[in-house]
Parts: C-alpha cells; structure tokens; sequence
C-alpha cells in the first residue's frame, strides 16, 4: 500500500486524485505545511509515501516514472517527492524543518510544500532519483495562463506511446532491435494489462526453451524445425519480460536473477538438446556442446571482468575508448559493431536457423566460429583500452576480481604465503602468473594420456600458480584477465580429460558439471551485480575453489578406469549443482522476502 497528499487547494476538474489513485496510492489531502506533517506521522512507517502539490499538471506516466519505481528509496519531479520506508525518516526530518523555517519567517521564497522538501533532502545529501520525462509533462502552473500551457501540452504528447517506446531496452543488438521489439511491446502490455508479472513470463520462457530442447533431443527434422522455432518464441519473451518490467516498473532482485540466470539456462539446456539428438542420428557432437559452453562462459566473464575492473576506475580515458565513442556516433558501424559480438538475439536466430535446415554438428561449428571471432574482437579491444588508459582501480574492483577468481583454500594458501616480504616479487604479475598456470595445466591435460599421473603434478603446479595470482590485489591493468584464464583453464581440463576417456558418457557427464560450476560463477557474478555481496566462503571452500575443483579431477583421472571415471564426474556434478543451487535459491528468495533493493540490470546484450 502506498499513501499520497496532495497539499495546497485542489484545482478544480483536475484529475490529479484519479491518477494517483490508479496508480494504487490511498490520496489525503493536506490544507498546508503543518497538515502535512500531521498526516504523514499518520502513515504506517513500512509504506511508500509521496507528496504531490495540488496543482500539478502532468501524464499519468510522469507520475508512475516519478512515485512507483520501486529500484529507488527516495524520488522527485516537479511539485512531487516520494520515499519508501528506508528514506521515511529523511523525509520527516525535511518537513518538520522546513514548517520550522516557515512558521518563522513572513514569506516563502518555494510555495510549493513538496519543492521545498526536495530543496531540503538535497541539502540533506539524500539520494533523489529524478526520472528522465522526455516529452511527457510534469509541471506546477503558477497562474491560469500556464495551466492552460501545460494541458495544452499534455495533450499534445500520447503519454501510452511514450510508454511503450521507453519500454523497449535503449541498447540492444540489430536483431532483437529490428526484429522483435516492434512486437514483443505489444505483447508486454498485453501481459500488463492481465495482470502478469515479468517473473511469469521469464518461467514461461524458460519452460518454452526446455520444450525447444526436447524436440532437438528427438533428432527427427520435424522435431529440429519445431526446435528453431520454439527457441525464437522463447527469445521473444525474453525479450518481452524486460519489456514488462519496465512498462510497468515491476523491477525486483528476484526477477533480475531470474532473468540473467534462465538466459545461461535455456541456452546450454539446448546445446544439451541438440547433443541429444545428434546421438540418435549416430553422431557424437558433446565434445562441440561442451566446447560451445566453455566458450560462451569463458566470454561472459571477459565482459564481466573488465566492466568490474573499472566499474568506478578514476582517470579512465583512452584513445581507444574515445574512437569506440566515434564509432558509435556513425549509423551503420554502431549495427555492425553490435552484430559481430554475437548478442544474444543474433546467437539465438543462427541457432534456431541451422538448427531447421542443417544438422547439429554444422550448428555447433557456426556457434564455435561466430563466439571465437567475437571473443576475440572484444577481448582485444578491452586489452587496448586498458593498456592505453590510464586509470587507478579502487579496493571495490579488486574485490570483485577477487571474488570473481572463486579461490579455494589451496590458493587462499599460496596467497597468503606469497604475501611475505621474501617472496613478494612472485605477485607482482598476477595476469601473467595465471597465464603460465593455465596454460601448463591445459599442455599437460592436452598432452599427457588418460590416466597420466603428471596430470596431477601440473594440477598442483596450477594450485600453486593461482594462489600467487591473488597474492596481491588484482588492481594492474590487465588484472581483469585473472578470473577469464581461470575459468579457461579449469573447464577447458574438464573437457580434455573427458575427450580422452573416450568412454560413453563422460562428455555428457563432464557437460553436467561444467554446467554446475558455471552457474556458481554466474550467480556470483549476479550478486555483485546487484551489490549483494559475492557468495559465502564456505560455499566456496565446500566446492572446492577452481584450483582445488580441477585438482580432483586429475586425481580422479589419474586413479579411475575411464568408466568409474565417468560415474565420478557424474556424481561430482551432482555433488556440486545441489550445493550451489540450493544456497542460491536460499540467498535469492530470502533476499526477495526481506525487501532487498530492486534490481533491473540492462547490461549487455551477451
């Protein structure tokens, strides 16, 4: 429940009342300052209050951008501010000081109650959100002259246009751009005007892409067409519970995880569909399958990484930056720029098109070679722009690097001996010590047989390797390559020694704890994201670290037939998806319960 007051005279045939009052606040009316006040004590302290000048003339979307964003504990527009309970107490404040200020003097310079307690809580140092109107109207008419103005503009400007324009992402790849956002709005306020909330149409598009992945598994070419088709309707209302959530602001952190979360979901459920049916058609593609996810995941956390890095980077300029922007300023490079790093809606639509009218294998090797060039334009890129600025990184960004990394307790170890004066000059490289541990662990998986003991001993070394890696604080330019090489080095050795069992079953096996691992790293990610922290160091010490992960792997390896080997992996998948998801769904649901702030992340469209 929410409360406004209205203070001042009521304007007669103003509609003010009404609109307030669709947008789900019980309205009173305050005579003056000291009747404000008054009334607000009465308001129950767990509920949103605003206050709005009587004579406000404005869109009903003015009103809903400025009052009911729930992301937000205190808001303004003109003649309007609104708190939840977090700022209640700031906004008491303001009002008793500013009647205090009035009753003391002959003449207000703001008549205006709800102007004058927006002037306080900026003296205050309050953090006000001030919505973004575009052409809608909000304005406090002075006289009968303006008033007139502004209903005259206000019904120059179709507010439900506005609002559906605004609801659509404002940076988007060119499929989704051009190809489903003219539609899937529609179908968003469809879903609004029935009640339905984003959560809804995220399950609903979750359990579409399971569909999809299931008539993938059949391996039949009726089965492959229905699959391409499922995945894009999928995408749509993907696309379409963003769209929902800002068309009806029903942002919240639940939904945001929910969002990010399904996204990897759908997308390696069907790899996994597509797998699936390939075998029935005799062709083993889990090696691709598992590659494409390695690749995929190891490029989210690129882009992951570096955003972290210099999330608030002080002095962050570059030459290379600054002709992006240029770029950027320029029609048709900002389409192709956007197309060539493979978002998600054109990853999507390749997908679902070869999937109809080719075979898994040549999906697979499309997706392997269209992720592969666009890893690579963007990691370069990011590798220019950081050697060519010049930024220092905060404590905050090495954190996140740092809780990024997913260190266990052997390289919580390592670090704390490379911490030592004598072996200090071991961490001053920390992107280039976890590039030699990386790369001598995945030579050694590569090259040595199944079964190798110096498996093993290059496990150990890359333990070694990445606890000297966090010995110091990840703030060096290229320091945000730490936790990429990580996750390359501990799935890529997943992936080798279950291509060198050679056994049914171990690519599979191997697919399902990849996946599990990754969803641990994604959630991470999503936690910081929404400044919740990252996740519980006993999660971590319990699964083991990367480095404490991939060294139990090589010693299952190592000591097991490649059949036994197959059922460990199977029950280390297992092991580990039941551990993290059930922490994760605790952390989000109780986060949700508990009134954590709301979250609508845009991000990029990966």
């Amino acid at each position: 429940m929410s409360t406004a007051i209205l203070t001042g005279q009521p304007v007669p045939g103003s509609s003010l009342e009404g609109d307030l009052r669709s947008l789900g606040f019980d309205v009173r009316v305050a005579s003056d300052a000291g009747d404000t006040e008054t009334l607000l004590a009465a308001v129950p302290a767990g509920q949103r209050v605003a206050i709005v000048d009587a004579r406000f003339v404005g869109h009903v979307h003015a009103l809903r951008l400025g009052l009911t964003d729930p992301r937000f504990d205190a808001a303004a527009l003109p003649g309007a501010v609104t708190v939840r309970p977090a700022a209640r107490q700031a906004l008491t404040r303001a009002l008793a000081r500013e009647n205090s200020d009035a009753s003391g003097s002959t003449a207000v310079a703001v008549d205006s109650v709800a102007d004058r307690v927006v002037a306080a809580l900026d003296a205050d140092g309050v953090a006000l959100y001030r919505p973004d109107l575009g052409t809608l109207v909000a304005v406090v008419p002075t006289d009968p002259q303006t008033r007139n103005e502004a209903r005259q503009a206000l019904a120059a400007v179709d507010d439900e246009a506005v609002r559906l324009r605004t609801a659509v992402k404002s940076r988007d790849g060119f499929f989704t751009t051009h190809f489903i956002s003219p539609y899937s709005r529609y179908l968003a306020r469809w879903c609004a005007r029935r009640g339905l909330t984003p959560n809804q149409v995220t399950t609903a598009s979750l359990i579409t892409a399971l569909i999809a992945a299931g008539c993938a598994a059949t391996g039949t070419r009726g089965g492959f067409v229905a699959a391409g088709l499922l995945l894009i309707f999928s995408f749509v209302l993907d696309c379409t519970d963003g769209q929902l959530a800002r068309y009806s602001l029903q942002y919240s952190t639940l939904g945001a995880w929910l969002d990010a979360t399904f996204d990897r979901a759908k997308e390696y459920a069907y790899y996994a569909g597509l797998a699936l049916g390939a075998a029935r058609g005799g062709d083993d593609v889990w090696a691709l399958a598992l590659g494409a996810m390695v690749l995929q995941t190891c490029r989210h956390v690129v882009d992951f990484s570096f955003n972290e890095a210099n999330h608030d980077a002080t002095a962050n300029t570059s030459p290379t930056a600054a002709l992006s922007d240029k770029l950027d300023s320029v029609g048709w490079t900002v389409w192709v720029r956007r197309m060539i790093v493979l978002p998600i809606g054109e990853r999507w639509a390749m997908i679902a098109v070869l999937t109809a009218v080719t075979t898994p294998r040549i999906t697979f090797y499309a997706l392997l070679i269209g992720c592969a060039f666009a890893a690579t334009y963007t990691t370069a890129g990011r590798v220019l722009r950081s050697l060519t600025r010049k930024a220092e990184r905060t404590d905050r960004a090495a954190a996140a690097l740092a809780d990024l990394a997913d260190s266990g307790g052997l390289a919580e170890l390592v670090a704390r001996a490379g911490r030592r004066p004598q072996v200090r000059p071991f961490s001053r490289s920390p992107v280039v010590i976890a590039a030699l541990g990386a790369a001598i662990l995945l030579v050694g998986a590569g090259m040595e047989p199944f079964g190798s003991p110096l498996t093993i001993m290059v496990a150990v070394l890359y333990a070694g390797f990445a606890g000297g890696a966090v010995a110091r604080p990840l703030k060096g330019a290229l320091d945000w390559l730490v936790p990429p090489l990580f996750r390359a080095a501990e799935y890529g050795t997943i992936l080798l020694l279950a291509a060198k069992a050679d056994v049914n079953g171990a690519l599979p096996a191997a697919f399902g704890l990849v996946a599990a691992v990754a969803y641990h790293h994604y959630d991470t990610v999503y936690r910081i994201r929404g400044d919740a922290g990252a996740p519980p160091r006993w999660l971590v010490r319990v699964i083991g670290g990367h480095e404490g992960r991939t060294l139990l792997v090589t010693v299952l390896a190592a000591l097991l037939a490649p059949t036994d080997f197959k059922v460990a992996l199977t029950v280390l998948a297992v092991a580990v998806a039941l551990v993290v998801l059930l922490e994760s769904i605790r952390f989000w649901v109780t986060a949700h319960k508990t009134g954590a702030p709301a979250v609508h992340d845009e991000g990029e469209p990966a």
